[in-house]
């Protein structure tokens, strides 16, 4: 072990080291400060983040395994963000998080970092966080609730929300049953237990090499998670010793198995984003063509919601994330590590898919062909995304008018009334909800349905949106389209009963229109009224520097690292 990064702060006999020294004693053992690593649990356990209410015992396990191995545990509060609770979005605050996270383990006497996520935003704040600054970092996921019932089936939390919400509306279940659900819908610790966006995020941290092999979608009440928890404590400090860091881990190769992986498993489109953001945070060359180029022919295989049948513990039952991984093993890079040293491929041959059901073979697919494809057309000239394994095939190829709502008041307003121009054939599009006009880029692109068509019996229509949508969300929609309106992106000068083309296979969004038309066209003044217009605080300094999303929505000065030195004595 080379000379630790904290020792610049406890070695030494001057006033400063004496400081530093003795103002965190308080009850450790008098050689806490001698070559021991002193390693940060950055920890996002909040009672406003219910998804990650238990990391603080996680992180108790993690603590016991990081004085074991010789190493000195501090807990650090991160800013944590609760998917369901915050406003506008917790995207807005994604950033703020990875900044905040960035800042605070830059300037304090700490060698290593274990990091606690587990709802949507955390565990992607806390990589970025922990890529800019370059010292050894390991994930900790808090892993999936166990699955409620109502009315004796299984329920997706999220998934579900919706569904259940869409037959109220349409008439087929009461308010009151619906209220009913509620109450099954969270059963215990733990994100939700589909598809979404936290169960996606931390299969993708595993992919990446952030997480010990074997534990991502370990269920949040698993005696194993803590186990796991322990053994992980044990991990960093050797890591610190070895000199292990996320630059020397997370290289293309191991972004380009994680593209891998997230087609695989069918996840969020949200992943994009995150995985940009990191990327851009350590300077490794990744577009969102990558994503289609190398996810698009890699097979659906885990038959979970939104995309399939089954929910996340039943995918830890199956055989987990590493039998996912055997399967198309032959389409991972070989050379990418993992936070262990090792290849995450040598992980991979001793796993065993128990249940085939839930974890296809590679020959007998859900899909053939499952990635996130990328259109673009004189409709999103930066490109879009489309998730094909949660859409209808009927709808992959269609055209039809379009049906604008410019803010999503006004969709709210318009979507239900009798008198709406809109069919089955017509193509609702969303606009204001780009990372600028919102702010924040919410997870509002699968707009429900008008009343008058569910009534109908239709479940699903195109839908256009420059916004995100929940990974636990299913639909043929559109998103992250790009430049967004607000930025001047073409969705500002749609208009309502202009025909739309979309061509999954071809890759193309397009207003069937003469580009002189289209040239001569200005934006929207009642879309433009609703923008953001923040005068103050983090929504300005958002606004004003937020990237797009087809680079992750960064900010602009934030991309890139700088690494963990700090200069210049506190006193």
């Amino acid at each position: 072990m080379g000379e630790l990064r904290s020792s610049q702060w406890y070695s030494g006999n001057d006033r400063n080291a004496y400081i530093h020294r003795a103002w965190m004693r308080r009850g450790t053992p008098e050689d806490s400060f001698e070559g021991k690593p002193q390693i940060a649990i950055a920890n996002s356990a909040s009672d406003l983040t219910p998804c990650n209410a238990h990391l603080d015992e996680v992180a108790e396990h993690v603590k016991m395994g990081i004085w074991e191995a010789g190493g000195v545990p501090l807990n650090m509060p991160v800013v944590s963000l609760g998917e369901t609770q915050v406003r506008p979005t917790a995207m807005l605050w994604r950033n703020m998080s990875a900044m905040a996270t960035e800042e605070m383990l830059r300037a304090n006497p700490v060698d290593g970092v274990v990091l606690l996520g587990g709802c949507d935003k955390t565990i992607p704040a806390l990589l970025m966080a922990a890529a800019s600054v370059g010292i050894p970092a390991v994930v900790v996921p808090g892993g999936p609730m166990a699955t409620g019932t109502f009315r004796g089936q299984a329920l997706g939390c999220g998934t579900d929300v919706w569904r259940l919400s869409e037959e109220v509306r349409g008439g087929e279940l009461s308010n009151r049953d619906f209220m009913k659900s509620e109450s099954s819908m969270i059963r215990s610790r733990g994100h939700c237990n589909t598809m979404g966006t936290a169960s996606t995020m931390a299969l993708v941290a595993e992919a990446l090499g952030m997480v010990l092999p074997g534990l991502a979608g370990t269920p949040a009440v698993d005696s194993n998670l803590l186990s796991g928890s322990h053994e992980t404590g044990r991990l960093i400090v050797e890591m610190v010793a070895q000199g292990r860091t996320p630059q020397e881990l997370l290289t293309r190769e191991s972004f380009l198995n994680s593209i891998v992986a997230l087609a695989a498993i069918g996840g969020s489109t949200n992943a994009v984003v995150h995985l940009l953001a990191i990327a851009g945070r350590l300077g490794v060359e990744l577009s969102i063509d990558d994503f289609d180029r190398v996810g698009s022919s890699v097979p659906l295989l885990v038959n979970l919601q939104p995309s399939g049948r089954y929910l996340m513990d039943d995918l830890h039952r199956a055989g987990g994330f590493l039998s996912v991984l055997r399967e198309v093993k032959d389409l991972l890079h070989p050379e990418a590590l993992t936070v262990t040293g090792e290849p995450l491929v040598n992980y991979l041959d001793g796993a065993r898919i128990w249940d085939e059901e839930v974890i296809r073979p590679r020959e007998n697919p859900l899909l053939p062909e499952a990635g996130i494809a990328i259109l673009r057309g004189n409709l999103a000239p930066g490109g879009a995304l489309i998730k094909p394994a949660a859409a209808s095939p009927h709808l992959l190829e269609h055209q039809g008018p379009a049906v604008v709502f410019d803010s999503i008041e006004d969709m709210h307003a318009r979507i239900d009334d009798p008198d709406l121009d809109v069919d089955e054939n017509s193509v609702l599009i969303l606009r204001g909800c780009g990372p600028k006009g919102y702010p924040g880029m919410p997870e509002v692109s699968n707009m429900p349905l008008p009343k008058k068509l569910l009534a109908k019996g239709i479940r699903d229509m195109v839908r256009i949106c420059d916004g995100r949508m929940s990974g636990t969300a299913y639909g043929t929609v559109v998103l992250h389209v790009t430049p967004e309106a607000a930025a001047g992106g073409p969705l500002a000068i749609v208009r309502t009963g202009d025909i739309i083309r979309l061509d999954v296979v071809n890759r193309t969004l397009d207003i069937v229109a003469e580009p002189e038309e289209l040239a001569a066209r200005r934006p929207s003044d009642a879309a433009a009224a609703g923008y953001a217009k923040p005068d103050r605080g983090w929504e300005r300094l958002y606004v004003d520097h937020v990237l797009q999303a087809d680079t992750g929505v960064d900010l602009d000065f934030l991309t890139g690292a700088s690494g963990p030195e700090v200069s210049r004595e506190s006193h």
